[in-house]
């Protein structure tokens, strides 16, 4: 009777432990990943998929949960503690890498590139893999795409219309707190503006600013219409960005675990930036509708030729020669 007892006992132990090792292997690893922007962008519905395809190919073993409109903190912030290690991500860009490694932020340099199909052929750069690898290795911050798209920005003001560089002279736009957005808009003709991207609708109502520069979904998904009147269609940026997380809690992962991540953060990045490339004319038809005017007949070249001086300026322009020579462009 002993004996018997003490099988079951054995069986049922071996059990609960099996059970146990599933539910723990399920929990395992977290990711809470953060990114500015309002629930109703497109990029909220894309990392959403991210995590549901990780969740699916996993088993479980490894979960993405995604936080909108800064919900875990400023960007910046977010990013110094990915570097110290924390199982958090972030929906970035060049400009802010550029902090760490400078010439990263030609990516989001004026007219640096215009078309998805070029920020394709940018992953075929041996110089952006090199800073890629430099932000990796030297500051702990893992690339896992940089497939995100978010469109063309374009100047947007409350009061005046704007054609050419001269038409902005004067002009308090806001832009991100990064060296490469602030001296783009210097040399674009404006004075620029470092807030956050929360703090936004409120400093246009309040006429701390008198406009912008954004992507035209930034437009509807935060009711921006409402606090502004003229979009000038300058082109200026076409916004590529780049999901980060620590490089120590990457390499701690599975290596399955970890090409998955990988594979479906580009996956859902390329699907998300043609998405928006689509619904472009919808959105600017919903922009109009609620009383925007949308200027189209702007002097391209001019706002060209004014973007060259933020190159200068920073000292990169070599490199922005470099990834041309290396790319065919």
């Amino acid at each position: 009777m002993l004996k018997k007892l003490t099988g079951i006992i054995v069986v049922l132990a071996m059990v609960v432990g099996f059970w146990a090792s599933v539910a723990l292997a399920q929990e395992q690893y977290v990711l809470r990943f953060n990114h500015v922007l309002a629930p109703g962008h497109p990029y909220h519905e894309g990392f959403q998929k991210w995590a549901e395809r990780v969740y699916e190919r996993t088993n479980g073993g490894l979960k993405i949960e995604v936080f909108h409109s800064a919900q875990l903190g400023v960007e910046e912030d977010i990013i110094e503690q990915i570097r110290q290690g924390v199982p958090v991500g972030q929906n970035t860009d060049a400009a802010r890498l550029g902090n760490y490694v400078p010439e990263i932020a030609v990516i989001n340099g004026p007219y640096f590139v215009e078309s998805i199909e070029e920020v394709q052929k940018l992953h075929e750069s041996p110089s952006i893999q090199e800073w890629i690898d430099k932000l990796d290795k030297e500051y702990g911050l893992k690339v896992l795409s940089f497939n995100w798209v978010q469109g063309y920005r374009h100047f947007m003001t409350k009061d005046k219309e704007v054609r050419t560089p001269e038409d902005l002279k004067g002009l308090r736009i806001r832009t991100a707190p990064a060296p490469i957005w602030q001296e783009s808009v210097r040399a674009l003709g404006a004075t620029p503006v470092a807030l956050n991207f929360d703090e936004m609708y409120t400093a246009l109502q309040q006429g701390a600013i008198d406009g912008a520069e954004l992507v035209y979904d930034n437009v509807t998904s935060g009711n921006l219409y409402e606090v502004l009147n003229y979009i000038s269609e300058t082109r200026h940026f076409l916004l590529v960005n780049f999901e980060v997380i620590s490089s120590k809690w990457f390499y701690s992962l599975p290596e399955e675990y970890q090409k998955i991540l990988v594979e479906e953060c580009d996956r859902a990045g390329l699907e998300t930036s043609y998405l928006i490339e689509e619904n472009t004319e919808k959105t600017k038809e919903i922009i109009r509708e609620k009383g925007v005017t949308i200027i189209e007949d702007v002097d391209l070249e001019a706002f060209k030729k004014a973007g060259e001086a933020a190159y200068e300026v920073l000292g990169i322009s070599e490199a922005k020669e470099k990834v041309y020579q290396e790319i065919g462009k």
